[in-house]
């Protein structure tokens, strides 16, 4: 059996709270553990830097800072796992243009294994983009080693919902996540961004607790219907998003009272996944949710409508929601080590199976 290595993942999203840190005990194909895990919020001085980058490419002024910012905030809260064998670093996505300019995360994983004294994986999107991959979602192998974990033994689907949503179906009865017929995965929509951009704008709150608002406003049915328009929701899968390739939806409650307007934008992001079942060759059994959203009454109560199958959070089968991407980043930083694959043809698109991921090993 192959030896098990300690890595610790860390993952900062694109809704730009704070970072995950978590530890999985794994060979890179099946997980044996799950350890400590902490979070560092991200305070309004250093969202401030980061939202001002978004969009920004290497090069750009307001990079550096931006980059600044999510290296010491990674070290800080990183420096709290003096057990890691292995870092895995997704750093911060401040552009994501696939089909041109390619993926730009800040951060850079050299700095951070210097400052850790461990081996860091980084840059993971960086080589399926240029294989004619989408770059994301990458979260999709671990998804498969999840449910085998859990024990399933039929197709389930996993959604996280951060400020964009992405989907992956699973069959865990096959042996691996490369196997044919295993893993399919893309990005669905939008799903948090948009509406904790509206709730900043109107109300200066960083987000609509528990979706109280959102459930108490009443949908706009035709900007729904609007929304569904898009030609995006047409393109066969894999495909992938920005956070803020969407962001014209905004316009469409632009004349809506406040709840109405989050109402309808989580109305917006359920019907993109339910969009996406018609992509699947089997259905899920049920819908597994991770990420912010699933906190979000109003979008869980959309997903078991408009899907009509059971939807839960990822706890009901024993993981944690908040931690499950920078638990992805260990995983898939142990799986680069090993020289495995950690996407493919089903999952983002990427003409063959491809580990991508950088290693830097600190100096001293």
């Amino acid at each position: 059996m192959t030896e098990l290595i300690r890595a610790v993942g860390a993952m900062s999203g694109t809704s730009l709270d704070g970072v995950d840190a978590a530890e999985v005990l794994t060979d890179g194909v099946r997980i044996a553990g799950f350890g400590a895990s902490a979070y560092r919020a991200y305070e309004a001085g250093e969202r401030a830097v980061l939202r001002s980058a978004l969009g920004r490419w290497p090069g750009a002024a307001e990079v550096e800072p931006a980059a600044e910012v999510v290296e010491t905030a990674h070290a800080a809260l990183l420096s709290g796992f003096p057990q890691a064998e292995l870092i895995g670093f997704h750093g911060q996505t401040l552009a994501h243009d696939p089909r041109g300019r390619g993926t730009h995360q800040a951060g850079s994983g050299d700095v951070l294994a210097e400052v850790l004294g461990v081996p860091v994986v980084w840059d993971f999107r960086s080589a399926d983009v240029d294989m004619g991959g989408e770059g994301a979602p990458l979260a999709p192998f671990f998804h498969f080693a999840c449910a085998q974990w859990a024990g399933l033994r039929a197709p389930v689907a996993f959604l996280n919902l951060g400020g964009v949503g992405n989907l992956t179906w699973v069959d865990p009865r096959r042996p691996g996540p490369e196997a044919e017929g295993a893993v399919l995965a893309f990005d669905t929509g939008p799903a948090n961004a948009p509406m904790n951009d509206l709730i900043r704008a109107r109300m200066g709150r960083e987000v609509d607790e528990g979706g109280a608002l959102a459930l108490a406003g009443q949908v706009d049915e035709a900007a729904v219907a609007q929304f569904l328009a898009h030609p995006f929701f047409r393109r066969m899968p894999p495909k992938s998003l920005d956070r803020n390739d969407f962001h014209e939806i905004l316009k469409f409650t632009e004349c809506l009272e406040t709840s109405d307007a989050l109402a309808t934008l989580a109305a917006c992001a359920t019907a993109a996944v339910a969009q996406g079942f018609a992509f699947f060759s089997e259905p899920p059994t049920a819908l597994y949710v991770t990420g912010g959203g699933r906190l979000n009454a109003a979008l869980m109560a959309g997903l078991a409508r408009r899907t009509n199958i059971p939807v839960a959070p990822v706890e009901d089968l024993g993981l944690d929601g908040d931690m499950l991407e920078a638990q992805a980043f260990a995983y898939l930083a142990v799986r680069v080590a090993r020289g495995l694959p950690t996407s493919g043809p089903s999952t983002t698109g990427v003409r063959a199976l491809i580990g991508g991921g950088r290693i830097s090993v600190p100096r001293s």
